[in-house]
């Protein structure tokens, strides 16, 4: 019922933006690249997650394996930095909205669209080659749900140190340069509309913003909790729902907080269904 209602969710999302003129812009357009990057997501690894959970366990090939973890970390790596792109699109909007036709102009959203999948990409082909040469020649057991970089490389029986060394050299990079572009991002919106003088015109400009840091809040979290924070004192089934969180949980909520949260989706909804 999850894995259904997460794909008519952002199904919805993707069919909005691409018939109603009213959301023919780049806000909604990244909206909806992130819609697609959660199908992505919950298709790569929901479906096999039921099998296992119905048959009490489950095999999958190696090739299959690397192939569930490369889909994965690509469409993560690309909501990463599209999340990115989506935060400096809200702070042109509102820190320089004279010139925000002429800076987010559809050519220049496509050129950041396919820049966050072509580094999506090669940050995947980085982080799943070199484990993919490794040595696996013990307990051919995931104590996990799906494939992923931790569980994988506690079967190796090889030196793993510059497998390790690869993924941190590009992986902290890839998650503290974003992660610092949105705070600083959000800090200049957060003082451009502390002067704005009204109340009302406050409480619009924040709730343009609100589904996005809501977003962020909970991609970013989940994100740091399994990969970034120290997991000596974290027990494997805790790891396993933080991870649920990442790949279930947060595709699901997404289309709901911006549909939700959103004047002109709600708007559209209702154009639709009434035309329909």
């Amino acid at each position: 019922m999850v894995y259904e209602a997460t794909m008519c969710g952002n199904l919805m999302i993707i069919s909005l933006v691409l018939n109603s003129k009213n959301l023919h812009t780049p806000m909604y357009f990244f909206i909806s690249q992130l819609s697609i990057s959660d199908i992505l997501v919950t298709t790569d690894i929901v479906p096999n997650m039921l099998h296992i959970l119905l048959h009490n366990g489950g095999t999958i090939t190696f090739i299959s394996c690397m192939t569930q973890f490369f889909f994965f970390c690509a469409a993560e790596v690309f909501e990463c930095l599209l999340l990115t792109v989506m935060s400096y699109d809200r702070y042109v909007a509102i820190c320089n909205p004279l010139h925000y036709t002429s800076i987010m102009t559809n050519t220049f959203c496509v050129k950041l669209f396919a820049m966050c999948w072509l580094v999506g990409i090669v940050v995947t082909i980085i982080f799943t080659v070199p484990p993919s040469m490794l040595y696996f020649c013990g307990p051919n057991i995931i104590d996990h749900f799906f494939c992923d970089i931790i569980p994988l490389l506690e079967l190796v029986c090889s030196d793993t140190f510059i497998v390790h060394l690869e993924i941190y050299s590009v992986g902290i990079p890839i998650v503290f340069i974003p992660t610092t572009i949105i705070v600083v991002s959000y800090t200049y919106i957060v003082l451009t509309v502390l002067k704005i003088p009204s109340n009302t015109g406050r409480q619009k400009a924040f709730s343009t913003c609100s589904s996005h840091l809501t977003v962020v809040s909970i991609f970013y979290w989940t994100m740091f909790s399994v990969y970034v924070v120290p997991n000596k004192g974290q027990t494997l089934t805790i790891s396993k729902i933080l991870s649920l969180l990442y790949t279930v949980f947060t595709p699901l909520v997404n289309p709901i907080i911006y549909s939700l949260r959103n004047k002109d989706i709600k708007k559209a909804i209702q154009l639709w269904s009434h035309y329909h």
